[in-house]
């Protein structure tokens, strides 16, 4: 059979079994199944000095209670209005000013908030509340009740990160509004540090579902402490500098069952070894300034970021990635990775010099 009959009779074929429904899988299988990760995620910066004016704006024109939640999406320039910073992942920086309430509702995504700057605001998650300072972590687990506000006079912005796209790939996002802006305090600030944090845990307690940590909030000055000791006392890691992931103190594992957090440190003059992973990362710049090097393939051009204070980039998956600092930076990072590790699929690469 000639090539161009051949074609014909595949062409006849697909039209006639289209009403069924029915499409070949040889004509697509290589992009269903790649020899290696192909991210339509793009490598981006957000720096800080340029985007704070729209958030102080966006706090002039609504409130924070009008909005629910009044927060300006970190959008992937190459997922355009898919309200994504990753595929898997949704970012956004959020603003809470003075005296302000953004309303107690739950939903089944997962959130983390990781505060830029400002302190003194505060969140309350599941009737206890945690005063927000820079560089805190602080976790609001699937399903649970929680609430933010400001009682100080200035503004307060944090970093939000939530598995809303996983959510929507699996159908399974549900969200419920409390009947009171404000939900009931019923502990006292510090109890589930108290109870979860310093290496001890209640003799009979009985944890939520979800394989959230039963901590909520974890500051910055204690994990700041651990860095400081490693870069006192412990070998550079070549690729990472000193880099360290939070955990959930009941299991070890991680905080939350669908992104990992992680906090390192680049100490002065780091120039760095490239790395690729399959989980891709949002990155927070908490001190000092540095850069990175991110090129999507091996014969694909190097995007390089010069990052500061404060500035937010992404590095897709499976992106060639470097990290370099002069002066030394601090940078909180978080991915998919736990929810890549379940599925044992997460590959990771050290890629020499």
């Amino acid at each position: 059979m000639s090539s161009s009959s051949n074609s014909s009779e595949r062409k006849r074929l697909y039209d006639d079994m289209a009403p069924l429904h029915l499409t070949p899988l040889w004509e697509v299988l290589h992009a269903l199944v790649p020899p290696q990760p192909t991210s339509k995620a793009q490598a981006a910066l957000w720096r800080y000095d340029e985007l704070r004016p729209y958030l102080l704006r966006s706090g002039e024109v609504i409130s924070a209670e009008e909005a629910v939640r009044r927060v300006l999406i970190l959008e992937n320039p190459g997922l355009t209005g898919q309200s994504r910073i990753t595929p898997s992942l949704y970012a956004g920086l959020q603003l809470i000013l003075p005296g302000e309430i953004a309303p107690s509702h739950r939903h089944t995504q997962t959130a983390l908030r990781f505060v830029v700057e400002g302190q003194g605001a505060y969140t309350a998650v599941e009737g206890e509340r945690a005063t927000m300072s820079e560089g805190d972590f602080i976790i609001t687990p699937n399903w649970g009740w929680h609430d933010h506000g400001s009682d100080v006079a200035e503004p307060v912005v944090w970093l939000d990160g939530l598995d809303i796209p996983m959510l929507q790939f699996f159908e399974a996002g549900f969200a419920e509004n409390g009947d009171a802006s404000r939900q009931a305090v019923v502990h006292a600030e510090g109890r589930s540090e108290a109870r979860w944090g310093h290496n001890l845990a209640p003799l009979r307690e009985t944890l939520r579902d979800g394989n959230a940590s039963p901590i909520f909030s974890y500051p910055y000055s204690r994990s700041r402490e651990s860095l400081d000791y490693l870069e006192r006392h412990e070998p550079l890691d070549l690729w990472d500098g000193f880099k360290l992931r939070y955990i959930n103190p009941a299991t070890g594992g991680w905080p939350m069952p669908t992104m990992g957090t992680f906090l390192q440190r680049l100490p002065r003059g780091f120039d760095g070894a490239p790395w690729r992973q399959t989980d891709g990362a949002v990155f927070s710049v908490v001190e000092g300034s540095g850069e990175v090097e991110i090129k999507a393939g091996e014969n694909q051009p190097i995007t390089n970021f010069k990052f500061g204070h404060r500035d937010h980039f992404v590095i897709p998956s499976w992106h060639q990635a470097r990290l370099k600092s002069e002066t030394g930076c601090v940078l909180f990072s978080f991915s998919d990775r736990p929810a890549q590790q379940a599925l044992s699929i997460h590959r990771e690469e050290r890629l020499s010099a």
